[in-house]
């Protein structure tokens, strides 16, 4: 298909100046756009053209899709697909939609997020704040007052891994407890920090690394003054488990879906959880509702008429 390289790379200018996607995502569509041209032209080498592609083809692409990928994968790499051929059909490029003659259903397994037990954390911490206290020199001492810093964040407010590294000195405000995050999609959302412990974390470290958070413009920065990586978050996690002697393979996303599973087992209304999260749907945040089963053995112990009954 001697024109796909070019209309691709109208599309992603398009979608770069017109509709403004950040540069993951960006560099996602151009992923999966070029694996589906590679695969085409070696499995159908006589393809001239886009216009040329029909629905039978597409499900051969999307069998091999399944052959090689998740269906969570896969699910990603079919939408970026509709996504162009529907700016090719819209500016004309192509006679007709080969994906408006393709119904495409499969079945997604449901992976429930895993979480870390509320005393693991508190045990992590824990560790953390002892060498911070114990620390044999005034280097030590610093380093572990950021990496108290991180965790105490990352846990208070569910935010991801990618936002926390890009934090800037404006938009974390201590003195109204306030942190601005820009999400996926550059969608603001204001978060509140509500912990007095974890406030006077985050004054110390920032009254510590004023001069390199001033000079990175990064909120976060490593001990060699810059911007802080989430390549150093996981190394982090996985050195204080190892001196907290904890079994268990933390990730930063895990401290996510542990705020969001502790809010919701304190009754917290799912739509205020989705907007701290910055889900774009309820139905993202729902997953959460699935490992909520220390919440749903006290409404089955507690709420159920059941326990009322007298039969005996």
């Amino acid at each position: 298909m001697h024109d796909f390289n070019f209309e691709m790379n109208q599309y992603l200018t398009y979608c770069r100046t017109q509709k403004r996607l950040d540069g993951k995502t960006l560099k996602a569509y151009r992923i999966d756009l070029t694996q589906f041209g590679v695969s085409l032209a070696a499995a159908f080498p006589s393809l001239s053209s886009i216009s040329e592609l029909s629905p039978a083809i597409l499900e051969s692409y999307v069998a091999t899709l399944h052959e090689q990928f998740k269906p969570k994968t896969v699910k990603r790499k079919l939408a970026s697909l509709k996504a162009f051929f529907h700016y090719l059909d819209y500016r004309d490029r192509i006679v007709s939609n080969p994906f408006n003659k393709l119904h495409i259903k499969f079945r997604e397994p449901v992976i429930l997020p895993k979480t870390i037990p509320l005393p693991t954390i508190e045990l992590l911490l824990s560790s953390i704040y002892h060498q911070y206290s114990y620390a044999a020199t005034d280097f030590q001492r610093k380093n572990a007052l950021r990496d108290a810093a991180v965790i105490e964040l990352l846990f208070a407010t569910g935010i991801r891994i990618s936002e926390l590294c890009s934090i800037t000195p404006d938009d974390i405000n201590l003195s109204n407890r306030t942190l601005l995050i820009f999400g996926k999609g550059s969608k603001e959302r204001l978060l509140q920090i509500g912990n007095d412990d974890v406030v006077h974390t985050l004054l110390e470290y920032r009254k510590c690394y004023l001069p390199d958070i001033k000079r990175t413009n990064r909120f976060f920065v490593n001990q060699a003054g810059r911007p802080l990586s989430d390549q150093y978050v996981r190394r982090t996690i996985r050195k204080y488990c190892s001196l907290a002697s904890i079994d268990m393979h933390i990730t930063p996303h895990m401290f996510r879906h542990t705020f969001a599973t502790s809010l919701l087992e304190a009754d917290v209304d799912i739509r205020y959880i989705q907007e701290m999260l910055g889900h774009s749907s309820i139905h993202i945040t729902e997953i959460y509702t699935h490992v909520s089963t220390a919440k749903q053995r006290d409404i089955l112990m507690n709420k159920h008429p059941r326990k009322d009954f007298r039969v005996g």
